[in-house]
């Protein structure tokens, strides 16, 4: 197939490579044409994925009407809250362009989830999200990996599954785009608590019955909103929410353990240089939460904690304090 992968950053690089060597046709687009210059003259995407090496198949350009020229398929790789406007350009230039998302998040202000802006500027698309434990870091040195492909349309995600799939890209199909979209995004929220939670030193109990109890706050939304409880149980819910709690190759664990460390909110985020999802996430989340009248107790204290209401170690207080009750 012809593709175009729609942003330049990590995931989209190391899917980028990875839909080239499955022999595509591809093209990574990006906005900074310097960037785009330096990894067609070094093939090597330096700031994102150090040391690795891009194949030559694979071409670039700063040029968003070049990038979707034939196109047969568009990979939209860019951070959550930037995918509005970036669908809005898209739309300008293509009408009739099957898309899949692997941004995580859900938007500001309108609480909609990715396909949800999708469906907005496209209304007659495919669309499907790809969604699990997926570090870019590690897909693009070719380590296992497994992931779902969710889509409305059943037949959509098998071709999805399709053209990513190989022999260590491991892909499911899904038919449960909500429950998978909200795994995605709420897993970063539980992440960046997790990361707190290292960064004051807290210990692994506290880590793992955060993971435990995030899972449940992530179904109880989850349902409320139309996802399928098993959905959380899996790949997108589960499987995402463990990876991002536990690797150094998270940037939402890796900013929440320099606010546990005592950093401010705007120095962390420039220490990590790169989009943190869980850190616009989390505002989204919360007014959901409050929208459909579900508890949501370490969410809501990741929002007070970032809203300066309380501070790290109150934040302790608030969740070991709460009433006792049946697990």
């Amino acid at each position: 197939m012809k593709i175009s992968v729609i942003g330049s950053g990590s995931f989209g690089t190391a899917l980028a490579m990875l839909l080239t060597n499955k022999g595509h046709d591809v093209t990574i687009y990006g906005r900074n044409s310097a960037q785009m210059a330096m990894m067609r003259a070094t093939r090597g995407n330096h700031k994102y994925l150090p040391g690795i090496i891009l194949p030559e198949a694979l071409k670039t350009t700063d040029d968003l009407k070049e990038a979707l020229n034939d196109a047969e398929l568009a990979v939209l790789a860019v951070p959550a809250q930037n995918l509005r406007p970036v669908l809005k350009e898209i739309s300008g230039i293509r009408q009739d362009l099957p898309m899949v998302n692997v941004a995580k998040g859900i938007e500001i202000g309108t609480l909609k989830r990715m396909s949800e802006i999708a469906s907005e500027y496209f209304p007659d698309s495919d669309f499907a999200c790809l969604s699990g434990p997926s570090h870019a870091e590690e897909v693009a040195r070719n380590l296992p990996t497994t992931v779902c492909a969710a889509s409305d349309d059943p037949e959509f995600a098998k071709k999805i599954q399709s053209v990513f799939m190989d022999d260590n890209f491991r892909v499911y199909t899904n038919e449960d785009l909500t429950g998978v979209e909200l795994g995605g995004a709420i897993k970063n929220v539980i992440a960046l608590c997790c990361g707190i939670s290292d960064g004051l030193g807290l210990g692994d109990n506290a880590k793992a019955a955060l993971i435990t109890r995030g899972i449940a706050e992530m179904t109880r939304l989850g349902v409320a909103m139309g996802g399928k409880p098993e959905t959380f149980a899996g790949l997108s819910g589960i499987g995402d929410l463990v990876v991002t709690c536990t690797s150094m190759h998270s940037r939402n664990r890796r900013f929440g353990i320099l606010l546990g460390q005592g950093m401010d909110t705007d120095s962390a985020l420039k220490k990590i240089g790169m989009v943190v999802e869980g850190y616009t996430t989390q505002e989204a989340v919360n007014c959901l939460a409050e929208k459909y009248n579900v508890e949501m107790p370490i969410t809501t204290t990741l929002h007070k904690l970032l809203q300066g209401e309380t501070d790290a170690e109150e934040s302790i207080g608030l969740l070991m304090g709460r009433k006792e009750k049946h697990e």
